[in-house]
């Protein structure tokens, strides 16, 4: 709780800043990403400096939630931006790849605290009737920073350093840090409640294990390898004990009975299969432009401005309208925009226009922002508050787990595809020139080393690279199909005033 409307509102700044620093982070290490491996190398591995940071996230974000519940929001609130500073002042002086994944993933400790807690908070001191509003204020801001960090990431890298993209978030956070500290506070009373620990550390070393099998089978080890088939086993492994566990817990890091609730089981599956493919929208344009077009950092960043434009756009009507029609009609424009947008992108190729793209990706991110807003409001649907954090940071839990693994195995897809792709375009020509430059995509991100490569051998590359992208793309459309289904089983609840809360039976 906070003592006035004053209080309030830089309560609520304090948050909005939060959101805006970890939402930002994303889309500004995606524009700089090009920089970041022509500077580093490594480009088979670029996809775990995403990757590390969702895993943390993903890891951190039930045990906050759960920790939230019953010792309170604040000190983990704190906790979060202390940790994700660190974390980005360490990216900062990365030197190698692994040394950047390393740091990202203990950004991702922080981050994992962040997002969850904020929009709990945001419910504990907003009743019903604006919750919608701000919820939908929330998922604009988390838009508007994706919108920023494009902008933000390419003009930094470009006048500075991909260094300086990590070190902006140190201003930010402690701007929010000052708010919470100074202005949130909130009731002493918390249940008391167990952590589960068991489940928490079999669900991360699972879903660890299948991302090592994804990643690695077919380019360090064959797919019927043994270290690839034990990854698998312990995969298997490790998530039937996480089910057995979870059904014995007092205190479950996921409350199976709440997906008894049908309008928080679809919101869980929405949020995982929108996030799986959100992702790859957010890392693959940038590297699209770059690599395909040949532009700057600067035009990555531009180019992926207008789907985050459509996302704030998307996320505001989410909100305003939640308290006016049902969760369910409302997600079916999403689900209908974003497939459509997503299909556009499939058919794209080196001879796309800049317009035609722009117009593509402005309806790709107005279906996306939809989510943002209600996905999170519909998870707490008249629960109990004592359950708020929970089923919140469920609800960003699977969202991060989808966008974790989608970065994995999509990528894992696509690089694939460019490898077999590139393979096929140079088949016959031997030791020439043709395999010098196709064996090192990195040279596509600068454009001094782009020049030096021969016309006839950088049309065959652009070629891979931009059909190894929209390969993804069309991909994409089968969790967005299944997303359909989700959304139509949804029911017509909606947000409703003074409506009594459920709790657990």
């Amino acid at each position: 709780m906070v003592s006035n409307d004053s209080n309030i509102k830089l309560v609520v700044a304090g948050l909005l800043l939060g959101i805006l620093m970890a939402a930002m982070d994303n889309t500004i290490v995606a524009t700089a990403m090009g920089t970041i491996v022509a500077d580093l190398g490594d480009f088979d591995k670029f996809v775990w400096v995403t990757s590390a940071y969702m895993v943390t996230v993903m890891a951190g974000m039930p045990i906050f939630g759960k920790l939230s519940d019953m010792y309170g929001r604040k000190r983990f609130y704190i906790f979060g931006l202390l940790v994700f500073l660190i974390g980005s002042a360490l990216c900062g002086i990365a030197e190698s790849m692994v040394q950047l994944s390393i740091y990202r993933a203990i950004q991702g400790i922080g981050g994992g605290a962040l997002m969850p807690i904020a929009f709990t908070i945001v419910f504990d001191i907003f009743p019903p009737e604006k919750r919608g509003k701000m919820t939908g204020l929330l998922g604009a801001v988390f838009g508007t920073s994706s919108v920023l960090g494009p902008l933000l990431g390419a003009y930094i890298t470009d006048w500075f350093s991909w260094h300086w993209v990590f070190y902006i978030n140190v201003p930010i956070g402690l701007v929010s840090l000052f708010f919470i500290v100074k202005y949130y506070h909130e009731s002493t009373q918390h249940s008391k409640q167990k952590i589960d620990w068991t489940g928490a550390s079999t669900l991360v070393i699972a879903v660890v294990s299948l991302m090592f099998a994804l990643e690695l089978g077919g380019k360090e080890f064959s797919w019927d390898s043994l270290p690839i088939i034990g990854l698998f086993i312990s995969f298997a492994l490790f998530f039937i004990v996480f089910i057995f566990a979870e059904r014995k817990a007092e205190e479950p890091i996921i409350s199976f009975w709440m997906f008894k609730r049908r309008l928080f089981a679809t919101s869980q599956i929405l949020a995982f299969l929108y996030g799986a493919t959100f992702i790859i929208l957010a890392v693959y344009i940038p590297i699209f432009v770059q690599a395909v077009y040949g532009g700057s950092a600067k035009a990555a960043g531009l180019v992926l401005t207008p789907m985050m434009l459509g996302s704030v756009a998307g996320s505001a009507v989410g909100g305003i309208f939640q308290t006016k029609t049902s969760y369910r009609n409302l997600m079916f424009i999403s689900v209908i925009a974003y497939f459509a947008g997503m299909l556009l992108l499939s058919m794209m190729s080196p001879e796309t226009s800049r317009l035609i793209l722009t117009l593509f990706m402005i309806l790709v991110g107005f279906g996306m922002g939809f989510s943002f807003s209600l996905l999170p409001t519909a998870s707490i649907h008249n629960l109990d508050p004592r359950y708020r954090g929970s089923a919140n940071s469920t609800n960003s839990f699977l969202r991060s787990l989808g966008m974790t693994l989608g970065i994995t195995i999509f990528g894992t897809i696509q690089n694939n595809v460019f490898m077999d792709k590139l393979k096929s375009a140079f088949q016959g020509m031997g030791n020439g020139q043709g395999n010098q430059f196709a064996g090192d995509p990195q040279q596509l991100f600068q454009s001094w080393q782009r020049s030096q490569i021969p016309e006839f051998v950088l049309d065959k590359i652009v070629g891979a690279m931009s059909a190894s992208i929209t390969h993804i793309f069309a991909l994409a459309l089968i969790p967005i199909a299944i997303s359909v289904i989700a959304v139509f089983l949804m029911g017509k609840e909606r947000v409703e005033v003074n409506k009594t809360i459920v709790k657990e039976s």
